[in-house]
């Protein structure tokens, strides 16, 4: 391990003495490995001081880091770190800036690389880590030093809050640095990055033939709202929404076409399609699952990642991170051998350690959150993995430490017919600082920016009922419960 790193695995600062300092004086702050680039006063949209700084980790790094810090009569003590999104070098600027209007002193990065392609990994291994996880210790360590000369003292307590790429940082800094945060939001994580790419292949693969389309993207609608009509009384409310797709047992083969194609049917090459992704990617020699299948409900984002596309999403993790092969033809994917190598070349770009003492040990807490419409990331994965935290937990399960909450209706981290807008930094806090573990969120749903629906969120497996008549709009009408047998 390189030195500078090894100072900040181990915690270890070296910096100037801890006393207050101006906004200006930062800009000479000294750090090992770290070169601070500028340091200035910003007066929107609340009045902070705005620290850049480079970090050089191992000699071929380079990520970019930035520290939002109030004033201190506004700070509120605490350090929330952000995720990012896909590939994307791009910081999370609208949830900073909500966070430092919140008092946070707050810390993102661009995880080492410009841009939102997968050239930055090209022959470069290390920029490969840094964005799977280096840059994200890098950047909270480097932050909390920050804080520390900025307000005389290191922050009480430090949380991390990141959707997709951010929740699969999110994890990973659960696993690999569980001292690194006190509590940590990580919502439709897509953590086995490597079998998340496979199960764009697949479902490519299944929809293509030859690289022709099978299942145009204009019958995806069509799909979902047969899947709703047929799904959404299963808990015995009519509201719009399937509660638990997997106790939705739909088959696309009720939409064959009876005389002739058109747009309210599917032809019997299309139902198989559709059936193969419900499925999942399955290896042929062992019958073995390799990555679950997209839900019922989940149709109608298939668009973006491998419906309507002359290749599938993330092609590019094959051609210039695995085979190095600008020509390779994804169609020609070996769904035995292939994984294998894939599992031992990439694994760093996965964060699949679902023992998660360590971080249970430091009184960390983490709350999960999965969107049951998500059709980037399956919420059978997610599930998955929580349901490996348990066992590895022990008698008890996470209860105490960590919490899964399920979103019907909402996709990949935002979004969908079910009320998907809610704030689980707050009851994270709470959690962390008052020891009130959170026994429900509160969602919402906007049409032309009014909010029009609200329902709790239960924490795994605890599903929301309605009580009595009460109005199907409102969270006061739904207790959490267990779910039904």
């Amino acid at each position: 391990m390189n030195s500078v790193l090894r100072i900040f695995a181990a915690g270890i600062f070296v910096a100037s003495p801890a006393i207050t300092a101006t906004c200006e004086s930062l800009a000479s702050l000294s750090m090992p490995g770290i070169t601070v680039t500028s340091a200035g006063a910003v007066s929107s949209p609340v009045e902070f001081c705005r620290v850049k700084a480079v970090a050089k980790p191992v000699p071929d790094a380079g990520i970019l880091i930035e520290i939002w810090l109030p004033t201190a009569a506004s700070w509120n003590g605490k350090l929330l770190g952000t995720g990012n999104g896909g590939y994307s070098s791009s910081l999370g600027i609208p949830a900073m800036q909500a966070a430092v209007k919140n008092g946070y002193a707050v810390t993102g990065s661009d995880t080492g690389h410009s841009g939102g392609d997968l050239e930055f990994g090209q022959g470069h291994p290390e920029k490969i880590a840094d964005w799977a996880w280096r840059a994200i210790h890098v950047m909270t360590d480097t932050a909390k030093l920050t804080v520390r000369n900025y307000y005389g003292k290191f922050p009480q307590k430090a949380y991390f809050s990141g959707c997709s790429t951010g929740g699969q940082q999110a994890l990973s800094e659960a696993q690999r640095f569980p001292n690194d945060y006190d509590g940590i939001v990580a919502g439709d994580p897509g953590n086995d990055r490597i079998h998340l790419n496979i199960g764009f292949l697949w479902s490519w693969v299944v929809t293509h033939d030859n690289g022709a389309e099978i299942l145009p993207a204009s019958k995806l609608p069509m799909i979902t709202r047969a899947v709703v009509a047929r799904c959404d009384a299963v808990d015995r409310l009519k509201d719009g929404l399937i509660d638990d797709p997997r106790r939705c047992h739909f088959d696309p083969g009720t939409l064959l076409c009876k005389s002739g194609d058109n747009a309210e049917c599917l032809t019997a090459p299309q139902v198989a399609a559709v059936r193969k992704v419900y499925a999942g990617a399955v290896n042929p020699r062992t019958h073995k699952q390799i990555f679950p299948g997209w839900i019922p409900g989940s149709e109608s984002g298939w668009g973006g990642y491998f419906v309507g596309h002359p290749e599938p999403a993330r092609v590019d993790f094959w051609r210039l991170w695995l085979f190095g092969d600008l020509k390779w033809d994804p169609s020609t994917f070996d769904f035995d051998h292939d994984v294998e190598w894939a599992d031992a070349k990439l694994a760093e770009t996965s964060a699949l350690n679902a023992d998660l003492r360590p971080f249970r040990a430091n009184r960390g807490k983490l709350i999960l959150y999965q969107g049951w419409a998500d059709p980037v990331v399956p919420p059978e994965d997610t599930l998955q993995y929580f349901d490996a935290m348990q066992r590895a937990a022990g008698p008890g399960g996470t209860t105490d430490f960590a919490r899964l909450f399920m979103v019907p209706g909402m996709g990949h981290c935002q979004g969908g017919p079910g009320p998907s807008i809610f704030d689980p930094l707050d009851a994270l806090d709470a959690w962390v600082t008052k020891g009130t573990a959170p026994e429900r969120i509160v969602a919402a749903h906007r049409t032309a920016g009014k909010v029009d629906r609200t329902r709790p969120l239960c924490p795994y497996p605890q599903v929301a009922r309605r009580k009595g008549t009460g109005d199907i709009d409102d969270a006061a009408s739904f207790a959490c419960v267990a779910p039904p047998r």
